[in-house]
């Protein structure tokens, strides 16, 4: 177990920050003040950064780091935190790790005793969230499904069943395709689409999802959270009785692989969705 205080002044520290997803407004006193204070600014997109710095008169050291080369870069920054540099992280719009890079650069900091610390900001798929008139009290956030139209129909008939609100981004030129697989994997069910959050078109699309996938795709413009409602019917899956069943068939004597097909056809359940629980 490793405890410690984030502002004890013994370990040395990387702020992760972040940043507006629209409205520059957002950015917070201090945040603006934490930049003023680092070193070194490393950055999803260091024109991004530079762009977004150069609008409060702040000039940094820039220092890329994206989901490409995160171990190289994570390694580089600890040795510069190491060496007594003063480092933040900022992803291009709201929170690092959340759809974006920073998971790796966290995982390589906690590791080597460097503390981790947030400073708060927009997050687009809790301003969507708390917007859209869907259950707020328990909710599943997916973020981008695959590209590959096999792989994003699995990963929805693997989410079928949860109760949860569902909640995922997507970029406009896919919207359409979107919309209509999660329509096919779903069933019909209640969906807000938000997009340009905080932005001058903000805009909030509610109804169901046969409405929405006659949706015309061409005005739909800018970022893209889509807040889907989870499975209200009464029938739902419980993964606790899966998971017995599962257990069940093993103990009688059958392999993993048979217990999730007779399980499958028993609960008329994804076999993947079922490997994913019980793996």
């Amino acid at each position: 177990m490793d405890r410690n205080k984030s502002f004890d002044g013994n370990r040395p520290i990387l702020y992760l920050i972040a940043t507006p997803i629209g409205n520059l407004k957002e950015m917070s006193p201090r945040a603006l003040e934490i930049i003023s204070e680092m070193d070194i600014i490393a950055a999803e997109d260091t024109r991004n950064a530079f762009s977004l710095l150069a609008n409060y008169g702040i000039k940094k050291e820039l220092f890329s780091l994206r989901e490409h080369n995160e171990m190289e870069a994570s390694q580089h920054l600890l040795e510069k935190i190491k060496s007594g540099k003063k480092v933040a992280y900022m992803s291009d719009a709201g929170y690092p790790g959340i759809s974006d890079p920073g998971y790796i650069l966290v995982k390589e900091m906690i590791k080597n005793d460097i503390n981790v610390s947030t400073i708060s900001g927009s997050c687009a798929f809790i301003n969507a969230l708390v917007a859209s008139g869907l259950d707020t009290k328990h909710f599943f956030f997916y973020g981008f499904l695959p590209a590959k139209e096999n792989e994003a129909k699995e990963e929805i008939l693997s989410l079928k069943d949860k109760k949860e609100t569902l909640i995922f981004y997507e970029a406009p030129h896919r919207i359409n395709k979107t919309l209509n697989l999660l329509r096919d994997g779903l069933g019909n069910r209640n969906i807000c689409l938000a997009r340009e959050l905080t932005k001058l078109n903000e805009e909030y699309i509610r109804g169901e999802l046969d409405e929405l996938i006659k949706i015309d795709e061409a005005t739909i413009k800018g970022e893209i959270v889509l807040i889907v409602e989870g499975n209200k019917e009464e029938n739902a899956i419980d993964d606790d009785k899966i998971a017995t069943r599962i257990a069940y068939f093993v103990k009688l004597g059958l392999s993993q692989k048979d217990a999730i097909n007779v399980v499958s056809e028993e609960f008329n359940v994804n076999k993947n969705y079922i490997k994913k629980l019980v793996f």
